[in-house]
């Protein structure tokens, strides 16, 4: 039994990492810490884990030297800046790691400087392997060191993917209406996210090219079209718990047909068990991703004025955070891919 850390597990994406990792059949998780918790046990922070694997664990101070004793992999479920510096001392000491942040997804530090703030540890940039197994999977394998996509990136990226591979579509103007549940926004109190300030409500947030998530999307998306793509991406507040839908619009570069989009789609991902190419004419919902690793994907060819609309819905803190992290995980130990991940998905 292969043993984990978890580095930050009060938030929402830790919460789900313990969640996921108490029914895994080859990773127990073995360490986990909080800063404002330590001494206590997991399941008195999460009581719906009492009696299950995991649950006994006694919460500690984040210490690099103490998990790379205890841990073969070390999940890191807390925000920019300081998951770069434990990870990097992870890593030096021979532990696997998986990031979950964005410390280590940009490619190039000075762009990550710019929508983020000073990288401390740029030698290790170069070490991390982009954790979207549909498309690194072998690079993911071989990593010691992997960045987890963000949760917006990873249900834009699947949905584009193809188009941009096979040039389909003009990379330099993609619009990405995309739309989260409020677990996309942290489990820290805040009033912008009270149940009386989102219920029976809907608002846009960072829109105008304002959004941390943008240089992830172009960085993939410039390597899938393989000449530089720039995206409009304009998020939007649902009053709902968990899962995210976008609505993407690419002009295409040359006609095509509906039928000829959808086979080149079903044909493109037809390998991969997690992203379900929809029938012609069906559209995704996020409740037929709750809970689950899937990837829904619709694609419609607008003829009368060219543009080709992707519509793309995943649950964000499962598929674009802590499934996504194990599934990592499970690649770089050589399991199987989907091992403790295969849940359906929660409805209603």
């Amino acid at each position: 039994m292969l043993k984990a850390g978890l580095v930050g597990v009060t938030g929402y994406t830790g919460m789900e990492l313990a969640r996921i990792l108490a029914t895994h059949p080859s990773i127990r998780l073995a360490a986990a810490t909080s800063r404002q918790d330590a001494g206590r046990r997991l399941d008195a922070i999460y009581p719906f884990l009492r009696g299950l694997p995991g649950a006994e664990v006694v919460l500690t101070e984040p210490d690099a030297a103490d998990l790379a004793r205890r841990c073969d992999v070390v999940f890191l479920a807390v925000p920019h800046g300081v998951a770069m510096e434990i990870g990097a001392d992870l890593y030096d000491a021979g532990v696997r790691v998986v990031d979950l942040s964005a410390d280590f997804r940009l490619r190039d530090a000075g762009t990550y400087e710019t929508w983020y703030k000073p990288h401390t540890r740029k030698e290790h940039i170069a070490c991390a392997v982009y954790g979207l197994p549909e498309i690194y999977a072998e690079q993911i394998r071989a990593a010691r060191l992997v960045a987890n996509p963000g949760c917006y990136p990873t249900a834009s990226i699947l949905a584009l993917h193809p188009a941009l591979k096979h040039g389909l579509c003009d990379p330099s103007g993609i619009i990405i209406d995309a739309k989260s549940g409020t677990t996309g926004a942290g489990r820290k109190a805040s009033v912008s996210s009270l149940y009386c300030e989102v219920a029976d409500s809907f608002r846009p947030y960072n829109i105008g090219g304002r959004h941390r998530h943008i240089p992830e999307i172009e960085q993939e998306l410039t390597l899938a079209a393989g000449r530089p793509a720039t995206v409009s991406f304009n998020p939007h507040l649902l009053p709902i718990g968990r899962g995210i839908l976008a609505t993407i619009y690419a002009r295409l570069a040359r006609p095509a047909s509906q039928e000829d989009i959808q086979s080149l789609y079903e044909d493109y991902w037809k390998g991969a068990p997690w992203v379900r190419v929809l029938p012609a004419g069906q559209l995704p919902e996020t409740r037929n991703v709750r809970g689950s690793m899937f990837c829904d994907i619709a694609v419609t060819v607008d003829s009368r004025t060219g543009w080709l609309i992707l519509t793309s819905a995943i649950d964000n803190i499962c598929r674009g955070a802590s499934g996504q992290a194990v599934a990592n995980a499970n690649l770089m130990f050589g399991l199987p891919l989907d091992e403790g991940l295969g849940a359906a998905p929660l409805v209603p």
